[in-house]
């Protein structure tokens, strides 16, 4: 099993930015692909960022695209997104996800484990 629990988020103006941080228990997440997803109100949860195992090779959302940043530190078990040029259109939940798989995927189903989510709140 592993917990993720995910930290970072709040409330900022646009044009802002933030890093969220999604530390890793249990085991390791070191093999995991890892992923962060978002959920406005009202809307379904949908893909933002995902990383490869090694960090070789990430994945964005077309609306995040050179605005966020995904990264890891497997020595800390730790995935952090790093997101500049906030918009308000950002405001959602944020949820780290891992799948133990070399593949990173963009729906939410392909995910084995979840965290708790963190609020992102931007202000126009």
């Amino acid at each position: 099993q592993v917990q993720l629990v995910e930290s970072g988020g709040g409330l900022v103006q646009a044009g802002g930015s933030l890093r969220l941080s999604c530390v890793a228990s249990g085991r390791t997440i070191r093999t995991y692909v890892m992923t962060w997803f978002r959920q406005a109100p009202g809307e379904e949860r949908e893909f933002v960022a995902g990383i490869s195992w090694s960090g070789a090779t990430t994945h964005y959302a077309d609306s995040v695209k050179g605005r966020f940043t995904i990264s890891r530190d497997n020595a800390k078990n730790t995935v952090y997104l790093q997101m500049d040029s906030l918009k308000s259109e950002d405001t959602a939940v944020y949820y780290c996800a891992a799948r133990d798989n070399i593949v990173v995927r963009t729906t939410t189903f392909e995910y084995d484990y979840w965290g708790q989510g963190t609020q992102v709140t931007v202000s126009s």
